[in-house]
Parts: structure tokens; C-alpha cells; sequence
């Protein structure tokens, strides 16, 4: 859907954490076209049975979750299967930061953030 008063540019709706769970909530009455969901707090940290998949799975629209393979909110093994792409920045906890032992820069995890949202977002068309 176009924006208002910039006719023809498609919003994204996105958010990290909290911010990504208004995200989901709100896309189709703000008209996204997308939604980028970035941490995105699958459950809270050691409890798993209080899922929020339900915002995740009722965005509605082409959504993007960006999620670090050891975030205690939700690694992405746990995500169920939806109508949504994951992209994993691996060893990233909440705010993507990674552990030295792991080896990867902190510009090789950007590298991976930005390279999986631009792809994405380049898919959209």
C-alpha cells in the first residue's frame, strides 16, 4: 500500500523486541506493506509455553524475523512454521551481540543483519 502524501512508496512496519511485536499487531490497519521484525520476543526468557507467535503469525503481510541463534527470547529452532522468512545472525543473542569465542566480528554480524533485510527487501518488488 502506498504511503500518504508519497504516492507509490510502500511502508515497512518494523520494530526490535517490544517494537516488533507492535509491528506485527499494527501492519494491516497502518497499511503496511511488510513488516520487519527484529528480535522479535517469541517468548519470555525461560518460558517457552507463554508463546507470542499468535502477533508473529497475524501480521498479515510479507514479514522478515531477524534473530539471534542464542536469543533467550526465542532462538530460531523454536519458531513455528508460518507465512514468514527467519534469518538466523548466528551466536547473536537479543541485540545481535556475539561472544569473542565465536569468531565473528561485530562487522561480519552487521554484515549478516543488513545483508538478510536488504535481500528481503529488495524481494518485495
Amino acid at each position: 500500500m502506498a504511503r500518504p502524501g508519497r504516492p507509490g512508496l510502500p511502508v515497512v512496519s518494523g520494530g526490535r523486541s517490544a517494537g516488533a511485536r507492535v509491528a506485527c499487531r499494527t501492519a494491516t490497519e497502518l497499511g503496511a506493506a511488510a513488516v520487519l521484525a527484529l528480535s522479535f520476543p517469541l517468548h519470555p526468557p525461560g518460558k517457552p509455553e507463554k508463546s507470542r507467535a499468535d502477533e508473529l503469525l497475524g501480521a498479515g503481510v510479507p514479514t522478515l524475523v531477524v534473530q539471534g541463534g542464542n536469543d533467550p527470547f526465542g532462538r530460531p529452532d523454536e519458531f513455528p512454521p508460518g507465512p514468514y522468512e527467519l534469518a538466523e545472525v548466528p551466536h547473536g543473542d537479543h541485540g545481535f551481540a556475539v561472544p569473542k569465542r565465536s569468531g565473528a566480528t561485530e562487522e561480519q554480524t552487521m554484515a549478516v543483519l543488513t545483508d538478510a533485510v536488504a535481500g528481503w527487501i529488495a524481494s518485495l518488488g
